[in-house]
């Protein structure tokens, strides 16, 4: 009776896998190595040591170590003009490409796109270059400067590097961003303007202004003697989420077209939900409203009901009252089914990756349907009364599951959800 089932999109057979998985986190600068470290329960969060930290009330952060962006670049000269948050984008989107036996592939460059976004984008190069125009004035601030800085230009230089012409632009949700990257590539798909996209967010906010302006928030965890224990999803003593860096990218591909040059698929996407709250500018709305529209909206897509859902990878930030919500705002979309799906955060491990958050943790759900091993909440010790689901908690669990759903919220009440399962 819903007159959108009736539209040309939901009509659509087109249908859309992921063949390509590529990632840099703060456990490992590939994505094999996050995935088993994250199946070992290990974090990657330390003291920071990009700059120093006297002065700062979080001094902790997740961080891409032992990085050399050369190799992701065939111009060794885009380095020094790109800002690290593009480092980490090339890198990744490098990875999924080989993952996804892209590399000598013949494909019609015009039907292939780069949806590639940032929270925040090139914040490094922002403060790095007003300190040269108050030290040194305008004259010594760089020309590149604004290309290094803007949200879009990751995306632009992985069309460039790969000579995609299809479509090509970024979206910035705040932490929804790399979700939404793959949701609207997704529709791309489904709507034929596109066969191909690579897909995702990357973000490398660590730097003195990020740290200290999510500080400035009482955003952040001050866990600082205890950085790998920190950040802790729906633990009765969690105190705000750990800042990461990093980059996800997911190769999204026309089922027919995967088929035909007989590409490796790790599970389909199968619906896609995208909603505001329109309540506040860093709190989520009451009981979760927004983000339990936008699951519902992703499983009406997906024509499944609620109780088809075996894992859900939680945006679980570690804050008070966002983990709070989410719970229920699982518990209003599943209903009965919610105390029996199994949930976990990722983010226990990583920190926040900010804009980079969805597409990492989607590759986790896709690698989670391969291997049938769910990753845990670790630190998740004491769990707070008003989260009261099953969130796998310190350790891995070994379940096959064919139903899973990856959420995702951004500040100013941006909310996105991907519903996704192994190919049937």
């Amino acid at each position: 009776s819903d007159p959108t089932l009736l539209s040309p999109f939901f009509m659509s057979t087109r249908r859309v896998v992921v063949t390509g998985l590529g990632a840099l986190t703060p456990l490992a600068n590939d994505f094999p190595g996050t995935w088993d470290r994250l199946i070992r329960g290990e974090s990657g969060i330390g003291p920071v040591t990009a700059f120093g930290t006297t002065g700062y009330d979080c001094r902790i952060a997740g961080e891409v170590r032992n990085f050399d962006p050369a190799p992701a670049f065939k111009n060794p000269k885009d380095v020094r003009r790109t800002d690290r948050y593009t480092h980490l984008a090339m890198a990744a989107a490098g990875e999924a490409w080989k993952d996804a036996g892209l590399e000598g592939a013949t494909l019609d460059l015009d039907r292939a796109g780069v949806l590639v976004g940032s929270g925040i984008g090139g914040l490094r190069t922002l403060e790095e270059q007003h300190t040269i125009l108050r030290d040194r004035g305008p004259k010594k601030v760089s020309p590149f400067m604004i290309p290094m800085m803007i949200n879009n230009i990751a995306s632009g230089h992985i069309s460039m590097h790969f000579g995609l012409r299809g479509p090509n632009f970024a979206i910035v949700s705040a932490c929804a961003t790399a979700t939404h990257s793959i949701g609207e590539s997704w529709r791309l798909i489904r709507e034929s303007e596109a066969d191909l996209i690579i897909a995702g967010g990357s973000e490398a906010a660590v730097v003195g202004l990020g740290l200290s302006g999510f500080g400035a928030m009482k955003a952040l965890s001050t866990r600082n003697d205890e950085p790998t224990r920190a950040s802790r999803p729906f633990d009765k003593g969690r105190d705000g989420f750990v800042l990461s860096e990093g980059a996800g990218i997911i190769i999204l591909e026309e089922y027919e077209h995967a088929k035909k040059r007989n590409a490796r698929i790790y599970g389909e996407v199968l619906g896609y939900g995208a909603t505001a709250d329109a309540y506040h500018l860093t709190a989520p709305a009451p009981e979760g409203a927004g983000a339990a529209r936008a699951m519902r909206i992703a499983l009406q897509h997906a024509k499944l009901n609620p109780e088809q859902v075996d894992y859900i990878n939680a945006h679980g930030t570690s804050t008070p009252q966002g983990d709070i919500c989410e719970t229920q705002a699982i518990k209003s979309v599943l209903g009965d089914h919610a105390k029996k799906v199994a949930v976990s955060s990722t983010k226990s491990s990583l920190g926040h990756l900010l804009g980079a958050a969805g597409s990492v943790e989607m590759a986790i759900c896709l690698k989670a349907l391969e291997t049938n091993l769910l990753p845990a909440t670790i630190n998740l010790e004491e769990p707070d009364p008003e989260c009261d689901l099953d969130y796998i908690p310190q350790k891995p669990r070994e379940q096959k599951a064919k139903i899973i759903m990856n959420n995702s919220f951004g500040f100013g009440g941006h909310n996105a959800c991907i519903v996704a399962s192994r190919l049937v």
